[in-house]
């Protein structure tokens, strides 16, 4: 990895020059120069010093020096670069954005890496840089480009030094955007590496505890608070907010047990919580609500008030009140309190509501209507519809009322405008008084210690970081008049005298959506660009835009009339103008929830320590955890899942106190503006020259990548690939034998620099050819292991990390959005084999093939995969089903009714072939009465054949009825499934499941549902969701019958598109399951494939095709993959394998393992896929060579162990990477024989020297070598035939 440590030569020479024209005799700036000349031991303690210390350096108190040395830096590297009119290294950019995080001058930081990145044309190489940026982003909460920037490193740097800071990061992250798996995993990592981290072991787990528990899995949750609980030496405040979270969950879910001993469990663990932390707001208004279910009013009326005295107000808190006050039939005091939540938070859908019904009950309509309708308007609400409904009733009684009746009669409450200026309760002014007091002693104080100026030291201990679980009484619009203070007045005390009531319920409110809470000075930072050539429907941005022209000379002055229009999203941002010092809490709702930071450098004693979370509802799971750690940017996050991942525009600083200065930072529109379209390739905005690296990825697991640009693209893209990939080609090549026909270029040209830096030393591939005898490449890896291990990079120029492509250019026009399905009708034996039909079906240029008439014309006998005869055959299989929501196929609606999303749900389960069937049955039994019901009834037939849209009329306002799919049935084993698996043998070759031109029976092992058959059983309404193939392999799909499938396709030139629609709604493209909108697909010009697969219709779907499908009938189908030998499928193949590691998901398909066995097992005549697999050989022969050098040289034995026959491909036990050749595996694992097999990065992490591991070798370097060589190109153009070595 290249570092970011900024040779100061240049600066050096600068400084020197300057203090020698001080000397000459300018004596009156003696003491203003002075300060702006470094000295020597000042610049060697500056150059180890970049972002990786962020977190783990301190700057105050007995850290002043290296504050102040910091400060100074920045001022020098200013001066330097105002005198020099901003043309100086790119390194200095980005050092001095390094000086400003660690000084935690975000806006700064963010100004001088965006102009580091505009000038450095291969800024991805800088791991430093990009954990700088991502840091940044992380503290303006623009989670789209933290989790870009953050994977930008682990893939070009698996093994970064603060990766366990990062994988923090990023499962937090993940957890906000709702994405589960993810988070989970990235949590894991962090828990794995043995690496110093600004949180320690426990709050890690505290976290992944916290997970399940949001994710409703109660059982996994309250097993791990419980394992958290028995740990020796556990914090206090992580034990107290443990023991929060238990009780919370006894309260709330449902766990065994009657209420009674629930709500019994419940108060045990809170007061228990509160002797861990007797200043825990939350914990106290968590046991009010839980005296408050059993009817002990007065408790919890006691309770909320501790709440209240202990943290900052919560409308929560006073909602609960007024309930308290409403039960006990005191209508005037529960007005107040529910005017101080809804003052505290507008938003508060519970208060509005409780406080309409209360204005209902004395008898108050159009003070109610009021209510009502501003608890409509809360994002929050998630029971619009039925409000709506009383809003109408209420309306309607209103109408019918006599004129007059109403002024003349007497109001037992205040108007709602007239209880608005009601003075406040003294409980809350005098609260948030005191709290305001602090927060200004606070600013003048915080924790410090001395600086260890290295990358691995122990953290720091500072601020507490605070991780909570937002509640929509949280979350203030811009009108918001949230914490609005006025003149106290004392509430009435609840008398000892009250007797528990009627309950009045609370609400439910579901959090719909997250706001992006940004404080002023945070608002101050960020403003939209105003390029209109880095927006765009359907386009990536950069990772921060340079903007355009137009740039706004900021001053400290304007920054006030600006804040209106500092968004990170095209919706209003909402601020969040509690004191950020302050912990607040945070309630989830269904599984959602937000996380806060408080920016804090000195820990409370009045803080809660996890995060503190609160729902006004009876169903919610509390998200309370105030976590310390993740020091020097502890500051407010909340997602919003509307806002953050319309990621629009990147953030772009301005820096108000140096007109000068900001302007050279951002860089002259001409330095920066390129002419041409709008169009970006891999997230590469014109405007910053877009750099590709049209070559394959050289990572530690992987072989290849090819990061090329859409083939429409008219994009001019600057190369900056290992050379020569063909030595019969001169200059630049494409990987995939495409030459410079394929590949644009464009000069970019930087403007002069004060100090040119050296041309880099990193070696490149190669110098001559593709096809360097082995001999060459050994030689080459000689001696690289002296040093110690190595990034397997160490001979390879890097690539760039893979993006998705962006949208075609240029757009199709609207009525070629629906293009005609290519299908092939057959009508003999002699069709289906006709050599034409494969090059149709495998011809990039279709997307989708349908084969109508297949099965008769081969005379298939599909009734082997009827349900009768499966039933016959196996009847206790084991089938996978998914219990889904019976929709209309082109529409995808909320379980409400209300609203089309994207995320397509399903409940997983398992059953038997036999029970299905039975369902199966009777789901068309059912259908079939309620035919003959509605035959009976004299209903015209054509009533049940309505189309699709009139359909989700009637259902939008009631609940779709549920259906069981059942999926993945695995037909693999030939004894169980002889006769089925043999009738397909009667396919053409290049369908059949296994053929010597299928590139997935060259993996040598089995991939079920892959290289094997699976058979799907279906009732109407059974989906599979959106996807692609894994690993881009195409498929091939038989409806077995008897109903018909709707099939939906899109190009795979589109998935890029999809994937920035499933990141718009918090979806994970790979992973999570999802179903397109049509009108979202063709409003961004996205074509779409829709046709009926009949009985016997074979579906070909193409590599990379994204499609999904829905069952209009009763129907099984078969389907599995085919991996066609030719360059396009080999290129996608590897693409979605290098997209896969870069996402951290697992590729089935080892694509090391299987190029491999393709270089022994087949002949290759294809120039284009002969030179990709060459280079994946290549690569990694010069991993293995290098790798095993630099473990001897370690002193570390690498161990024979061999491979067996059909053994499985080794994927990394801990981050799911493919492991070829050496294993790295656990001293106990290999004793008891079981080899769990780790990544050389994941074993360095859970061991930094090694010693817990041996390293086994499974093939022998002659071995490799002798593939390597005897691979060549075939001569015969078609030809292709297995090897005598097979």
């Amino acid at each position: 990895m290249k570092s970011c440590g900024v040779s100061l030569t240049t600066a050096a020479v600068a400084f020197g020059d300057e203090a020698k024209k001080m000397a000459a005799g300018k004596a009156s700036s003696d003491s203003q120069e002075e300060s702006l000349c470094l000295s020597l031991e000042e610049r060697q303690t500056l150059r180890g010093m970049d972002s990786r210390l962020f977190g783990f350096v301190r700057l105050h108190e007995d850290g002043a020096r290296t504050k102040t040395l910091l400060g100074k830096a920045v001022r020098c590297y200013e001066s330097l670069i105002l005198k020099a009119e901003g043309k100086v290294e790119s390194d200095f950019f980005c050092q001095l954005g390094h000086f400003n995080l660690l000084l935690e001058d975000y806006s700064k930081a963010l100004s001088a890496y965006q102009r580091y990145y505009s000038l450095q044309a291969d800024y991805w190489k800088n791991g430093a840089f990009l954990y700088g940026l991502g840091l940044v982003y992380f503290y303006y909460n623009a989670f789209h480009w933290a989790i870009k920037a953050f994977q930008d490193v682990l893939y070009v740097d698996p093994s970064f030094c603060r990766a366990k800071e990062i994988h923090l990061r990023l499962g937090l992250m993940f957890k906000v955007n709702t994405d589960y798996r993810s988070s989970l995993k990235h949590f894991q990592l962090a828990l794995i590496d043995c690496n110093p981290c600004t949180l320690s072991s426990a709050e890690i787990q505290f976290h992944i505890a916290h997970l399940y528990e949001t994710q409703r899995k109660y059982h996994s949750a309250k097993e791990a608070y419980e394992q958290l609980l028995q740990k020796e030496n556990l914090p206090a405040q992580v034990k107290a907010t443990v023991l929060q979270q238990l009780g919370w969950m006894h309260h709330n879910m449902d766990v065994a047990g009657d209420k009674a001993t629930k709500e019994s469990y419940a108060i045990q663990y809170l007061r228990k919580s509160i002797e861990a932390d007797p200043n825990s707001g939350q914990s106290w208004y968590f046991l009010g609500r839980c005296y408050s279910s059993i009817g002990k009013v007065q408790d919890a009326f006691v309770s909320y008030r501790q709440s209240i005295d202990k943290s900052e107000a919560s409308a929560d808190t006073w909602c609960s009140i007024g309930v308290l006050y409403q039960q006990q039939n005191q209508p005037m005091d529960a007005l107040q309190a529910y005017i101080c939540a809804v003052q505290l938070d507008n938003g508060h859908a519970a208060a509005w509501m409780d406080l309409g019904t209360l204005y209902e009950s004395c008898s108050q309509p159009q003070d109610a209507i009021k209510c009502y309708l501003n608890a409509t308007r809360s994002k929050h609400c998630s029971n619009t519809s039925t409000l709506a409904a009383r809003i109408k009733f209420l309306q309607a009684q209103l109408c019918n009322l006599p004129q007059g009746s109403l002024q003349n009669k007497t109001k037992l409450l205040p108007s709602i405008e007239e209880a608005w200026s009601l003075p406040i309760p003294a409980e809350l002014t005098s609260r948030q008084g005191a709290m305001n007091t602090a927060q200004q002693a606070y600013k003048h104080h915080h924790p410090n210690t001395e600086p260890v100026l290295n990358h691995s030291q122990t953290p720091i201990l500072q601020q507490p970081l605070s991780l909570h679980m937002i509640t929509p009484s949280q979350v203030e619009g811009p009108s918001s008049p949230a914490k609005k203070t006025r003149t106290s007045s004392q509430t009435k005390n609840v008398s000892d005298n009250w007797n528990s009531g009627q309950s009045v319920s609370h609400h439910s409110e579901q959090q719909q959506v997250y706001s992006l809470c940004l404080t002023p000075q945070k608002l101050q930072g960020l403003h939209k660009s105003q390029s209109s050539c880095l927006s765009g429907a359907n386009e990536e941005q950069p990772l921060f835009s340079t903007g355009s022209a137009q740039y706004h000379q900021a001053t400290s002055t304007d920054f006030k009339k600006r804040n209106e229009h500092l968004t990170l999203c095209s919706d209003s941002v909402p601020q969040k103008v509690a004191d950020s010092h302050l912990s607040s809490h945070v309630a989830t709702s269904d599984g959602q929830q937000g996380i806060i930071f408080t920016k804090d450098s000195q820990p409370s004693k009045h803080r809660s320590f996890v995060p503190e979370t609160s729902r006004h509802t009876g169903d919610t799971s509390n998200g309370s955890a105030d976590v310390k750690g993740l020091s020097n940017h502890v500051h407010h996050v909340i997602a919003d899942v509307v806002c953050s991942p319309n990621h629009g525009d990147s953030p772009n600083l301005l820096i108000s106190d140096n007109p000068q200065l900001s302007a050279l930072l951002i860089g002259k529109a001409s330095d920066n503006m390129g002419t041409g379209t709008c169009d970006k390739v891999n997230n590469i905005p014109p405007a910053v020259h877009t750099k590709i690296d049209n070559s394959v990825a050289s990572s530690p697991s992987s072989a290849i990548s090819t990061a090329t640009p859409s083939p429409k693209s008219t994009e001019q893209t600057s190369i900056h690939s290992v050379t020569s990939l063909n030595s019969s080609h001169s200059g630049l090549h494409a990987v995939n034998g495409e030459g410079l026909e394929n590949s644009q270029s464009s000069t970019k040209v930087d403007p002069p620099l004060v100090n040119h830096r050296s041309t880099s030393q990193i070696i490149p591939s190669m110098s001559v050819s593709i096809c360097p005898s082995s001999a060459e490449v050994l030689k080459a890896c000689r001696n690289l292991g002296k040093n110690g291990l190595f990034n397997s990079c160490i001979l390879l120029d890097k690539c760039p990390p893979p993006r998705p492509p962006t949208s075609p250019y240029p757009p199709l026009p609207k009525d070629k959005l629906n293009p005609p399905t290519p299908s092939i009708y057959l009508e003999n034996k002699r069709d289906a084999f006709f050599p034409p039909l494969h090059q149709f079906c495998t011809n990039p240029k279709n997307p989708v093939t349908v084969i109508r008439g297949l099965a008769g014309a081969l005379k298939l006998d599909l009734g082997l995969f009827s349900t009768k005869t499966l039933v016959e055959a196996n009847n206790e299989h084991m089938v996978e089903v998914r219990t889904q929501l019976l929709q209309p196929s082109d529409e995808n609606w909320d379980p409400t009714g209300t609203k089309k999303i994207w995320r397509c749900e399903s409940n997983r389960s398992h059953t038997t072939i036999a029970k299905y069937a039975q369902y199966q049955a009777s789901s068309f039994q059912e259908s079939l009465r309620e035919e003959n019901e509605k035959r009976t009834q004299h209903k015209d037939h054509s009533d049940n054949e309505s189309t699709s849209s009139e359909n989700s009329g009637r259902r939008k306002k009631g609940p779709f009825k549920t259906i069981k799919f059942g999926t993945n049935i695995d037909l693999s084993d030939n004894k169980k499934w002889k006769l089925q698996l043999h009738e397909l043998t009667k396919l053409p070759a290049f369908v059949r499941v296994v053929s010597a031109g299928n590139l997935l029976s060259h993996v040598g092992h089995t991939i079920l549902g892959m290289n094997t058959v699976q058979l799907y059983m279906k009732v109407p309404g059974s989906r599979t969701p959106g996807h692609q193939e894994n690993n881009n392999f195409c498929s091939v799909n038989i409806n077995i019958g008897p109903g018909d499938c709707e099939w939906f396709v899109v190009p795979e030139d589109y998935w890029g598109v999809l994937n920035d629609f499933c990141e718009k709604n918090n979806l994970n493209f790979l992973m999570s399951s999802w179903w397109p909108n049509l009108e979202d697909l063709y409003e961004a010009n996205v074509p779409v494939y829709r046709f009926i697969q009949r009985p016997g219709d074979l579906v070909w779907i193409n590599a990379g095709t994204v499609h999904w499908v829905q069952a209009v009938g009763w129907c099984n189908n078969i389907a599995w993959n085919v991996g066609p030998l030719t360059a396009c499928q080999y290129k996608l193949a590897v693409e979605r394998y290098e997209w896969n590691k870069f996402q951290s998901v697992k590729s089935l398909v080892p694509m090391v393992h299987l190029s491999w066995n393709m270089a022994r097992n087949i002949k290759v005549s294809d120039p284009k896929l002969f030179e990709m697999i060459k280079y994946c050989l290549l690569k990694i022969l010069k991993q293995c060579q290098t790798l095993r050098e630099a473990l001897l040289a370690a002193g570390k034995e690498v161990i024979w162990h061999g491979r067996t026959n059909d053994e499985p491909a080794h994927y990394c036990n801990i981050c799911e990477v493919e492991v070829f050749n050496l294993l790295f595996v656990t001293n106990e694992s290999n004793t008891q024989k079981t080899y769990i097999v780790h990544c050389q990065d994941c074993a360095r992490k859970t061991s930094r020297s090694l010693e817990n591991f041996v390293v086994l070798e499974q093939y022998k370097m002659e071995d490799l070598i002798q593939v390597y060589d005897q691979f060549k190109l075939g001569s015969d153009q078609y030809a292709l035939s297995l090897s005598s070595s097979s």
